[in-house]
């Protein structure tokens, strides 16, 4: 069976954790924050997990992560 290809929009948006779960970062960082609150950009800062039901799609993406 030859190599699988890794999805590299997806390589480059996750990472696995040792424990085998999905990291991931938050949404809606990027622009129009003038009118977003303080505290919302704060909790947009920290690193989020891949729910359960998609781990698998997402590790199917990744193979060799």
């Amino acid at each position: 069976m030859s190599k699988l290809k890794t999805h590299k929009g997806a390589a480059k948006r996750f990472s696995l954790t040792k424990s085998g779960k999905v990291k991931r970062s938050k949404a809606f960082r990027r622009h129009i924050l003038n009118k977003k609150s303080t505290k919302t950009k704060r909790h947009l800062r920290a690193g989020g997990y891949v729910a359960v039901a998609d781990e698998k799609n997402v590790k199917a993406m990744i193979p060799y992560k």
